[in-house]
């Protein structure tokens, strides 16, 4: 992986980090309100969840294969 790739890959995790930390916010407000939808509830946990597999995998790719 070259280091413009590299930088590309950093630059989305961050981003998509920032979508995971939005997403647990409006998660836990919408439970603490005790009005939330639960349709809604599910579908921004699941949104949470697909953030989180995407995030995995670009630190998977970011993190060197070394044999121990």
């Amino acid at each position: 992986m070259d280091t413009l790739q590299e930088v590309a890959l950093r630059s989305k995790l961050q981003n998509l980090l920032q979508q995971h930390r939005d997403l647990d916010t409006a998660i836990s407000s919408l439970e603490e309100s005790g009005t939330g939808d639960q349709l809604q509830l599910r579908r921004l946990k699941k949104m949470k969840l697909d953030l989180k597999d995407q995030i995995q995998k670009i630190e998977n790719m970011l993190i060197p294969n070394i044999i121990a």
